[in-house]
């Protein structure tokens, strides 16, 4: 329902996912794995270079991010997905600093005014998002 507002015209899409290291296929052990990481999946029209690795087979992307990925494959639009395997349940902002390394890519360097600052931004952020967590407990 949302790309049917949107242009498709000059529309490139930028996913961002997290998902348990445990879902991680690898040969290696995955406790050997240095958590967080990145792996990127891509349409065949995005052109630019990716932040890091592709994700590998038999390596799946599910949910909401491999149905936009899925959508703008089939209606060739240029989007890329970085998936971070983590292995922690809640987001933490260790988890966040490891899509850092996006703000530097073409398409989001024009949203960020200043990296520096990200980082004491986001601890702001999950700061404030916690204790409204609280409540439920």
């Amino acid at each position: 329902q949302v790309f049917g507002c949107m242009q498709k015209q000059g529309l490139q899409v930028t996913i961002l996912s997290t998902c348990p290291v445990a879902d991680y296929k690898t040969q290696e052990s995955t406790l050997t794995l240095p958590s967080p990481f990145l792996k990127a999946l891509k349409t065949k029209e995005f052109k630019e270079q990716v932040c890091c690795p592709l994700l590998e087979q038999p390596n799946i992307v599910r949910d909401l991010p491999a149905a936009v990925l899925s959508y703008c494959q089939v209606w060739q639009i240029p989007a890329v997905l970085y998936q971070c395997y983590t292995d922690v349940i809640k987001l933490d902002t260790v988890t966040i600093e490891a899509f850092k390394p996006l703000l530097s890519s073409k398409i989001l360097k024009s949203l960020v005014k200043d990296v520096s600052e990200s980082t004491k931004i986001l601890k702001k952020l999950l700061t404030t998002n916690e204790t409204h967590n609280n409540i439920y407990i």
